[in-house]
C-alpha cells in the first residue's frame, strides 16, 4: 500500500504518459466542483488550486460547491458533464473506497462513471479524550481498558456517522472489545466543545480540528490514523502502533466523468501535477491541516483499490449499515 509520501515522492518525479504540449490549447472555462459548501477545508484548498491551474489548464476555471445528498449531487453532476475535461470533481475517498461497502446500493458507479486523474492531499485522523476521562488514560489500551470498566460512560464522538473517523474507533473497539457508543455530530466543531465540556468522553476527527483543543490544553490525542506519525503530533503513536492493523487514511482525489478520453485524463494530470506543489498551494494546505499529495491516475486508481479492500474487511467485522 502506498503511503502519503510514497505518493508525494511518485507524484513529483513521475513522468508524463501524455505531453501537454499535443493538447492543441487550453479550455475557454473549467469548473472544479465539490460536493461541500463553501468555507472548508477542501473548498479553501481547491480555491488556491483554481488559482495556480488558472491560465494554463482553462482561460478561466472556476469553483462549483454543491452540497446536499452527502456530496452525491456533485457526483452525479460530474458524472453527467462533458467529456472534454471542462469538469472536473475533487471528492474525498469515502465515495469511493468506504461508501461501496457500507451502502447495499449507490447511484454511481465507482469505477465506470469517473476516471481518476490525481490525488490532491491526505488528512487523518485524532482520537482525542478530555476531562471525562482521567489523566491517567494515555493510551489506545488504555482508553480501551478504562470503556470496559465504565461502560456507562464510554462514548465517543465522530463529524458524521459512517465516515471514516467513526468507523474506525469503532473498528479499534471491535479489536480491543470495549462497549463504546458513538455519538455522531454534524461536523467537529460542536463534537470537540462536548468533548472539552465532558458531555462525551471521546472525539475522533480531523488532526488539523483536533490541534488547537490540544494546544489549549482542553483535549489529549491518543492516536492517530495513518501509516506514519502525524507532523503536527509526532509524539503521538499511529493506530497501527498500538495494535490496529488498518491505515483508515482519508484523502482527496481529483476526478474527471467516465467517459474523458485518454488525453483528457492525462492532460489534467500534468497541469495537476504542476499546480498542486507550488509554494502557495503547500502554504494553504499546511494551514489547514492537510498534506499535499500528487500522483498519476494509476497510483490514484491503485490506492482506490487497496483502501477500498482494506475498509471491506472492516466493514464486515463491524458489522455497520449505512441503510440501517
Amino acid at each position: 500500500m502506498i503511503d502519503r509520501r510514497q505518493c508525494i515522492a511518485l507524484g513529483m518525479v513521475a513522468a508524463a504518459t501524455f505531453h501537454p504540449h499535443a493538447w492543441a490549447q487550453s479550455l475557454p472555462m473549467a469548473r472544479l466542483l465539490i460536493g461541500a459548501p463553501a468555507g472548508g477545508a477542501g473548498d479553501s484548498l481547491l480555491r488556491r488550486l483554481a488559482e495556480r491551474m488558472k491560465g494554463g489548464y482553462a482561460a478561466n476555471v472556476i469553483v462549483e460547491n454543491k452540497p446536499g445528498a452527502g456530496g452525491q449531487i456533485a457526483l452525479m453532476a460530474t458524472r453527467e458533464a462533458a467529456a472534454d475535461g471542462s469538469t472536473m470533481l475533487m471528492t474525498p475517498s469515502t465515495f469511493f473506497s468506504l461508501y461501496p461497502h457500507t451502502y447495499r446500493k449507490l447511484p454511481y458507479d465507482p469505477e465506470r462513471d469517473f476516471k481518476p486523474v490525481s490525488l490532491m492531499a491526505f488528512t487523518n485522523f485524532a482520537l482525542a479524550v478530555g476531562p471525562a476521562v482521567p489523566e491517567s488514560v494515555r493510551t489506545l489500551e488504555d482508553f480501551m481498558g478504562w470503556a470496559r470498566a465504565n461502560p456507562d460512560k464510554a462514548s465517543y464522538g465522530s463529524p458524521a456517522p459512517g465516515s471514516v473517523p467513526h468507523l474506525i474507533v469503532a473498528a479499534a473497539a471491535n479489536q480491543f472489545g470495549a462497549p463504546l457508543r458513538h455519538v455522531p455530530y454534524k461536523g467537529s466543531v460542536p463534537g470537540l466543545q462536548d468533548l472539552r465540556g465532558g458531555h462525551i468522553a471521546a472525539m475522533s476527527s480531523p488532526i488539523g480540528a483536533v490541534v488547537p483543543h490540544v494546544q489549549q490544553g482542553g483535549a489529549r490525542v491518543l492516536a492517530v490514523t495513518g501509516s506514519a506519525r502525524s507532523p503536527q503530533l509526532p509524539q503521538v503513536p499511529t493506530y497501527r502502533e498500538q495494535g490496529l492493523p488498518i491505515v483508515g487514511r482519508e484523502w482527496f482525489g481529483m476526478f474527471l466523468p467516465g467517459k474523458a478520453s485518454a488525453e483528457a485524463v492525462a492532460h489534467a494530470a500534468t497541469q495537476l501535477k504542476e499546480a498542486l506543489p507550488h509554494k502557495d498551494t503547500l502554504e494553504t494546505a499546511a494551514r489547514l491541516g492537510l498534506d499535499i499529495a500528487v500522483s498519476t491516475p494509476q497510483e490514484l486508481a491503485g490506492m482506490i483499490r487497496a483502501d477500498s479492500e482494506e475498509w471491506q474487511v472492516w466493514v464486515r467485522r463491524i458489522g455497520f449499515s449505512a441503510d440501517s
